[in-house]
């Protein structure tokens, strides 16, 4: 499915200073000409993704882990239900990750999320993760002081102890990628004044009720800070083997598109294949065939 759009626009590999506030919220013009060929597009994304997830199960060397990490109402749900719509769910898993329990709190910060990892063949599609560490949790930082009891957040100076997690998160996605597993991060990234909108949305259409939440508008009032955590967060742990995407979500069906056309093109990218037939093999499915046929 071709999508003529430069993904270089929206990777971040970590070779150079990041400047979150340089990624656009919106494109200039949408990357679909109306809502058919959205809708098109879309599904044929979804349909090369399916193929080459099947033949990823067969080949059986490889897996793919999507993370997900956005501000409030940005369109995290909706992203991957769209995206994935129409792809076999036999490969595909989804952990929705929020408040961590207390058998969790009284694990490393990584525990949790290591327990879902993909297995060779799948894909699995993380929906917040163990990012949240260096984000909600620097954010507000009493979740480490107070709640996490580690041996270094005693002390006001918790400087180390992000660094120790950033430094953390880079060799495990570095030792995923060595195993197999390709990690593709996506932070979807809204506009302070695109999630009022669709907070006022969430309030004023009933069958949108459920989604609000005080606690989401209580976390506007630290817009940026959370912009400063995602921006460290995003230099100290992109790689060239692991970058961050940094893709517009003030449109959601372009957001959509590009996340389709990136997942499509780290897939393609592994050269997957179905696992070669032996002459012996072959010599023994005509075998059977031959036997059915009889039947």
């Amino acid at each position: 499915m071709k999508l003529d759009l430069d993904l270089d626009l929206f990777t971040y590999t970590g070779t150079g200073p990041l400047r979150l506030a340089e990624f656009p919220h919106r494109l200039d013009r949408p990357v679909y000409d109306g809502k058919r060929d959205y809708r098109r597009r879309l599904k044929e994304f979804a349909s090369e993704i399916d193929g080459l997830q099947s033949m990823m199960y067969a080949h059986d060397r490889y897996a793919m882990l999507l993370i997900f990490q956005a501000m409030d109402a940005a369109g995290k749900d909706g992203t991957i239900a769209h995206v994935m719509r129409g792809v076999n769910p036999h490969g595909i898993r989804v952990h929705s990750f929020k408040k961590p329990s207390s058998e969790e709190l009284d694990h490393g910060f990584l525990w949790r999320t290591n327990k879902a990892m993909p297995e060779r063949g799948r894909v699995t599609i993380f929906n917040r993760s163990y990012y949240e560490e260096v984000l909600v949790a620097k954010v507000h930082p009493k979740i480490v002081t107070d709640y996490q009891r580690l041996p270094r957040a005693d002390t006001e100076d918790l400087e180390p102890l992000w660094q120790g997690r950033y430094r953390s998160i880079r060799e495990l996605e570095a030792y995923l990628h060595g195993n197999g597993t390709r990690v593709v991060k996506f932070f979807l990234n809204v506009s302070k004044d695109e999630q009022r909108k669709r907070f006022l949305r969430r309030i004023d259409e009933p069958e949108k009720n459920w989604k609000f939440s005080e606690a989401d508008v209580a976390e506007r009032k630290h817009w940026d800070a959370y912009m400063g955590a995602y921006s460290d967060c995003i230099s100290e742990t992109s790689t060239p083997d692991c970058p961050w995407y940094v893709v517009p979500a003030d449109d959601k069906k372009s957001m959509r598109l590009i996340v389709s056309k990136i997942v499509l093109s780290r897939m393609a990218a592994l050269e997957l294949h179905y696992p070669e037939v032996s002459d012996e093999r072959r010599a023994a499915l005509s075998k059977y065939r031959k036997a059915l046929e009889a039947e």
